[in-house]
């Protein structure tokens, strides 16, 4: 018994060296062991890690990417002094954790802090170069890109990495909006007014030359059609005459009578001719007719 007891005071006491001089590393963590205020190791690898107890502590830092969101948007000038409200977001992490510790003393709230004042600043001397157009729609990519690289170069010097930087809003104040909506709308209908002017005439010059052309088409079309009924009346005074020439008596005849027909058509009819005249030449001579028909 009386061996028993030092025995286990002797088991507690290593257990105590023990769990002072092992500790974990996270895969989400650096850890630094320090020695009398002095770094004496960097671990960057997940696992189960050794220390000299009472000699050593140990102190951890997140590796993770972390979000720089401001509450409230900044105030920039652009190009043409114009002041836009600007809402943005930074996206960065711990890469170099000596270096880290060495610059902000590993204050997280610190490193936040220059990473703000590296980036407004970055985001004022772009947007100072850039017009309203530019930095809401067209060159809005390149001023993000130009604001991370600056800021990152920054940023390596406190052993940092600037991941991204993101405009999410880009607007007016409230008290310019509306007179730049105005303007805007102006604008727009300054330009819809020309279009359809422009349009209005181009609809005229188009209605011109379709009626050009259909005057053109029907002034052909009629050419054409004179053209044709002449060579039908020649024609048919061509057979006329040639009828005629072999029967002429009989040609006078069939005239006679389709005059007839269309004379006499109607019993109300009344015809006030000399009983002597041409025209009651087949009246009065039948025998003509019979002759003309043989």
């Amino acid at each position: 018994m009386d061996r028993l007891i030092p025995s286990l005071i002797a088991l507690l006491a290593v257990l105590l060296v023990l769990s002072l001089s092992l500790f974990t590393v996270d895969q989400r963590q650096y850890a630094m062991v320090f020695q009398f205020g002095e770094v004496v190791r960097v671990i960057k690898e997940p696992g189960i890690q050794f220390k000299i107890p009472m000699l050593q502590n140990v102190r951890y830092f997140d590796r993770r990417i972390q979000t720089i969101d401001p509450d409230s948007p900044e105030l920039f000038n652009t190009r043409e002094k114009k002041n836009v409200l600007v809402d943005s977001f930074v996206k960065w992490r711990v890469v170099d954790v000596e270096q880290f510790y060495k610059s902000v003393g590993g204050n997280e709230a610190a490193a936040v802090s220059r990473l703000r004042q590296t980036i407004n600043d970055g985001l004022r001397a772009e947007f100072g170069q850039k017009t309203v157009t530019d930095v809401i729609s067209g060159q809005r990519d390149q001023v993000m890109e130009s604001v991370r690289k600056r800021a990152d170069l920054d940023a390596r010097k406190i052993g940092v990495q600037l991941l991204d930087v993101r405009l999410k809003r880009v607007d007016f104040p409230e008290k310019i909006s509306q007179s730049v909506y105005d303007r805007m709308q102006s604008e727009r209908r300054a330009v819809a007014s020309q279009q359809r002017s422009e349009g209005a005439a181009e609809a005229e010059r188009i209605r011109a030359d379709a009626e050009r052309q259909r005057d053109i088409i029907l002034a052909e079309a009629y050419r054409k059609a004179q053209a044709i009924k002449g060579e039908g009346d020649a024609r048919a005074a061509a057979i006329y005459a040639e009828a005629y020439g072999k029967n002429p008596e009989f040609y006078a005849f069939y005239r006679s009578m389709d005059a007839y027909k269309q004379t006499f058509r109607n019993k109300s009819d009344v015809l006030v001719l000399d009983p002597s005249s041409q025209f009651f030449k087949y009246l009065k001579n039948p025998g003509a007719g019979a002759k003309a028909t043989q």
